[in-house]
């Protein structure tokens, strides 16, 4: 296979040449023929085990391998950026559980799916749930401000997501362990005006 340099305008002004790492995105910057040294701090913090600390870094600018961080939350829910506008969090969905029936009157909300499988349910009522599409592994899910909505992990391994609220939907550092944990929270404090 010949390798034809990037010569802007003439090829694509989005190639991105063979020098792409798949695996660590953080060492790639998409400025054609520019190399730069990255510092890890640049990225958040890194634990011991080269692991990320999962913690709220909003509203600081930050930049994470979001597929490798999602999968290694092991939470139910865990807050990883909270701004003005937009929140971040990462979930994991035991087998065979779900997230629970829902619904944010004030809240466009997205969910990718990082590892696993399942069935998302939408509709205008909690007794309607009359869209239902089976997820997997790359899934994009878009669900508008008022709809009800539900996420099952149907697969045999946890399912690993996140989510992205608009605006945001919880408080600033929410980790919730477990979903009783994420539930008692919810009934304990007044929802915030996004909910």
């Amino acid at each position: 296979m010949y390798h034809v340099p990037y010569v802007y305008p003439y090829q694509n002004p989005y190639y991105i040449g063979p020098k792409y790492n798949y695996e660590k995105h953080y060492d790639h910057w998409t400025t054609p023929n520019v190399t730069r040294s990255v510092n890890r701090s640049d990225l958040g913090s890194f634990n011991n085990h080269g692991g990320f600390f999962l913690t709220d870094y909003g509203p600081k600018p930050l930049v994470v391998n979001i597929n490798e961080v999602t999968k290694q939350n092991n939470t139910y829910r865990t807050a990883l950026w909270t701004g003005s506008h937009l929140q971040v969090t990462l979930m994991s969905i035991d087998v065979g559980q779900d997230i629970g029936i829902e619904m944010h009157p004030n809240v466009d909300q997205f969910l990718r799916i990082e590892q696993g499988q399942g069935i998302v349910q939408m509709g205008n009522s909690e007794d309607n749930l009359n869209f239902r599409k089976y997820v997997y592994d790359d899934s994009a899910i878009m669900i508008p401000a008022g709809t009800w909505h539900n996420l099952t992990n149907t697969g045999n391994v946890p399912l690993k997501l996140y989510s992205i609220y608009a605006p945001p939907n919880h408080p600033f550092g929410t980790v919730h362990v477990t979903k009783a944990e994420a539930l008692a929270a919810e009934k304990s404090h007044v929802h915030s005006p996004g909910r």
